[in-house]
């Protein structure tokens, strides 16, 4: 059985003196393939020389992070671009979007880089991964215009909201819903809302190394992880794991289009 983990970090520093080992237990447990999406221009050589250590198992994304986001954030885009056109090993745009949670200072740049890097993932036909934080509606409006181009794809990451909001977000018919550790969380809503979430509109990822599902909490998350992300939803849609596992890979692929 061969599961994805579709959105993890694995180049932070956090993974920097065990990354071979992380690598082989998320193997030896099933995982097929892990999809890291990038913060800032920081994180670019790692990100990068991870993927090419792991070629073929870890897939490199191309975005800026909303908390990352300031005054300065138009170079940061300018140098991201630069490399998006001299590359085709990017197979996605992301980490993208808007984070209100912890400062609201730069919400206009925000949108701003929000929306040109949605245009680009509509200009290279690639899936957008797209972060969101206290800021739903905001998004949402800014998404909008977009809904009916059926050349824009990707995954809402790490989604936590309603039914109403799931239902928003499914309007968008080219997108999934990334589920990860919060869903085995005791006070989460997740569970119930996701029973009236079609099972081909959701992806299982980790984020690693946060959000640590049960029963590891408090603990660095990693890609191995997202097995018991995937024993929770395959719980809630009461199947089998098995089949829980075919479909999740399928939904995966269909956003990121990876030649198996």
């Amino acid at each position: 059985m061969e599961f994805i983990d579709t959105h993890s970090h694995l180049f932070l520093e956090e993974f920097k003196e065990d990354l071979p080992e992380v690598i082989e237990r998320a193997k030896s447990i099933g995982v097929s393939k892990v999809f890291m999406p990038n913060i800032d221009s920081s994180t670019i050589s790692d990100m990068l020389r991870v993927a090419s250590q792991y070629a073929g198992y870890c897939y490199p994304m191309i975005g800026l992070h909303p908390t990352s986001v300031e005054e300065n954030y138009e170079i940061e885009l300018k140098q991201m671009k630069e490399l998006l056109d001299l590359s085709n090993n990017f197979v996605g745009i992301g980490e993208v979007g808007l984070d209100l949670y912890w400062d609201k200072t730069y919400r206009m740049q925000q949108e701003n880089a929000f929306v040109t890097q949605l245009q680009w993932a509509i200009e290279y036909k690639l899936p957008l991964i797209i972060h969101c934080r206290e800021a739903f509606e905001e998004l949402y409006a800014l998404m909008l215009p977009y809904i009916e181009d059926t050349n824009l794809r990707g995954i809402f990451h790490s989604f936590t909201g309603t039914k109403a909001e799931a239902d928003k977000l499914l309007s968008f018919k080219n997108f999934k819903l990334g589920i990860n550790g919060v869903v085995t969380f005791k006070k989460t809503i997740l569970p119930d809302v996701l029973r009236d979430v079609p099972i081909n509109r959701i992806v299982l990822e980790t984020d690693s190394p946060y959000l640590t599902p049960v029963p590891n909490r408090g603990k660095r998350n990693e890609s191995a992880n997202v097995k018991d992300v995937l024993n929770k939803l395959a719980e809630i849609y009461e199947i089998s794991v098995e089949k829980m596992a075919e479909l999740t890979n399928k939904n995966a692929l269909e956003v990121f289009k990876v030649i198996e």
